[in-house]
């Protein structure tokens, strides 16, 4: 058994390569061994949301506050609400974050392949995250 201390694992800006406003990730675990999964508690800023990414073996995101907007390509902006959890399968591309108005935070939990467990790809441009939505 191993038990980490909460406070040993310092909370990071999100990188602006990856991430649109202001987002704090704090880590949760990481993959050890064989066991593959990874996770990380996300706080997004209204107006905050990642880059379009995909994950290798697909990625689970818990709200646990706030009020968000996930988009898969091709699909409609749809909101999320805490205690909400959304399963975006592998290889799917998507992006997620906060509403305009209201921050969100959510764990996200995704298992690595050959050592990546995320490909970034292109920011979300104000265009496409503009989601005609009443928040």
């Amino acid at each position: 058994m191993d038990i980490t201390d909460g406070c040993s694992r310092p909370s990071i800006d999100g990188p602006d390569e990856y991430f649109t406003g202001n987002t704090r990730i704090d880590p949760l675990f990481d993959s050890q061994g064989e066991a593959r999964a990874a996770a990380a508690s996300v706080t997004f800023e209204p107006g905050a949301r990642t880059a379009w990414h995909t994950h290798p073996l697909g990625q689970r995101l818990i709200v646990t506050s706030g009020c968000g907007l996930v988009q898969r390509e091709g699909g409609e902006i749809e909101r999320i609400r805490a205690g909400d959890v959304v399963w975006f399968p592998p290889g799917e591309k998507h992006w997620h974050g906060a509403t305009p108005e209201t921050a969100m935070a959510h764990i996200a939990i995704q298992e690595e392949r050959d050592g990546t467990a995320v490909n970034w790809l292109d920011h979300v441009t104000d265009e496409e995250y503009d989601p005609g939505l009443d928040t």
